[in-house]
């Protein structure tokens, strides 16, 4: 855990997400929550990081998502020397969908 990032509101956040239980709820919430580019951004990194997990090369990202080199190389960061939050999902939504 970045402990840059520990606040009382970020906790709050993840609280409330974590409350959230169907897709439609999740629509709701962050359409309140996010402007359409922050969404988009969000959902963007998302997938680049599932892409490079499943190791397809830069090209193939960027024609399939049009993230710019730059936010690959800083997603590909994340999943090499990060958290693992990302694998931490992309492991869990495999196990839910039967593929674990």
């Amino acid at each position: 855990m970045n402990a840059k990032l520990q606040d009382s509101n970020i906790d709050f956040l993840f609280k409330a997400v974590l409350s959230l239980k169907t897709t439609e709820e999740c629509y709701r919430f962050f359409d309140d929550l996010c402007t359409v580019p922050e969404l988009k951004s969000m959902s963007q990194r998302l997938a680049v990081a599932r892409m490079l997990s499943d190791k397809q090369v830069y090209s193939d990202i960027v024609a399939k998502t049009g993230a710019s080199t730059a936010t690959i190389s800083r997603v590909n960061r994340s999943l090499n020397y990060g958290s693992d939050g990302y694998e931490l999902v992309f492991g869990r939504l495999k196990d839910e969908d039967g593929q674990g």
